[in-house]
């Protein structure tokens, strides 16, 4: 008896301490599964690289919208076009822009308005037709209009901006923009009709070059004959009328019509030949202007009425004056008031 319950203390002892084990595990938390490690985030693409986009746009494109280029992704011409306007363009055509200025004060204030040396006489002689005087007061104030808002386009977050504030410049550059663009094919067609009308006043003649060697007396006073038009105004014809201005033109109704089926790198190119140009254009055009205004005296006088002193005309035009007094040309001789005899 004794022996069996010996026996079967024993059995449940060792069942107990093989069960016991199991019960510690039962009761604690089981110890997580291990994880894979993480994968690090990838980076994210840097767009603002541009041989990153050159990379996308040199594999062939797709656009649902028909037209030339228009599945061009990137246009890295763009990238090069903008570096030039914004540099060498702006910069140095800033300061072409001010030397002629700078000049013509300088000179004014050395020798001021180039006169007559003989007294004024009250005799006139026409010296521009009504129809030649409309041709060019139109080409002339649309020249000045571009100038002015192509000076604010190019120019004006440099010199502008920095004055009226951003919201300010927004709207005069807006306005620059369309004045712009609407005044542009006006003075193409003045300048069909300026060019067509005063082209034969300009060919070259022999006596052309001593103007030239005297530089047509403005440092000396000298009197040199001319013909109707001088060297000097020849040369602008030529040069800033017939090229700069044709040039002008053809790259201005390129950049104003751009749905003529131009690629974007043509427009490009034309935007900077426009620039260019236009500097080129105002910088020679100051001259004019100065001269024509406030740098001699009876000159503006003569594009007002049409009229101009017999003294005038003889000390400035010799050559056409003595033609006039002949009966050579179509001119007509008054004998009075169309013109104040002080020539202003």
């Amino acid at each position: 008896m004794n022996t069996r319950i010996a026996k079967g203390f024993g059995a449940l002892v060792v069942a107990l301490a093989s069960w016991l084990p199991f019960a510690a595990s039962a009761q604690q938390p089981a110890a997580p599964a291990p994880q894979p490690a993480a994968a690090a985030p990838a980076a994210a693409p840097d767009w603002n690289k541009p041989p990153a986009w050159n990379d996308v746009s040199s594999k062939p494109q797709y656009a649902s919208v028909p037209g030339r280029e228009m599945n061009v992704l990137i246009q890295d011409g763009g990238h090069e076009w903008r570096k030039l306007r914004n540099g060498p363009l702006t910069f140095y055509g800033g300061i072409l822009l001010l030397i002629p200025v700078g000049i013509l004060v300088l000179f004014y204030l050395a020798k001021g308005p180039i006169k007559t040396h003989d007294p004024l006489t009250g005799r006139l002689i026409e010296r521009f037709s009504s129809v030649e005087r409309v041709a060019h007061w139109t080409m002339g104030l649309s020249f000045v209009v571009l100038a002015l808002t192509g000076i604010v386009i190019l120019f004006g977050k440099h010199i502008i901006l920095p004055i009226v504030g951003h919201a300010a410049f927004a709207g005069l550059t807006t306005l620059s923009k369309n004045l712009h663009n609407f005044v542009g094919p006006l003075f193409i067609f003045a300048l069909v009709i300026f060019i067509t009308l005063f082209i034969r006043e300009n060919f070259w003649k022999s006596y052309d070059g001593a103007w030239f060697g005297k530089a047509g007396g403005l440092l000396s006073g000298e009197h040199v004959p001319s013909g109707k038009f001088n060297a000097g105004e020849k040369t602008l014809f030529w040069i800033l009328v017939v090229g700069l201005c044709a040039v002008l033109s053809v790259t201005g109704l390129i950049l104003n019509f751009p749905n003529w089926n131009q690629g974007r790198e043509a427009m490009q190119l034309a935007n900077l030949i426009h620039g260019g140009a236009a500097i080129l254009a105002m910088a020679m055009a100051t001259g004019h202007i100065y001269l024509g205004t406030i740098g001699m005296q009876g000159a503006l006088n003569a594009m007002k009425t049409g009229y101009v002193d017999e003294t005038w005309a003889k000390e400035h035009h010799q050559y056409w004056y003595d033609e006039v007094k002949a009966g050579k040309r179509p001119e007509k001789v008054a004998g009075g008031s169309a013109q104040p005899a002080t020539g202003d």
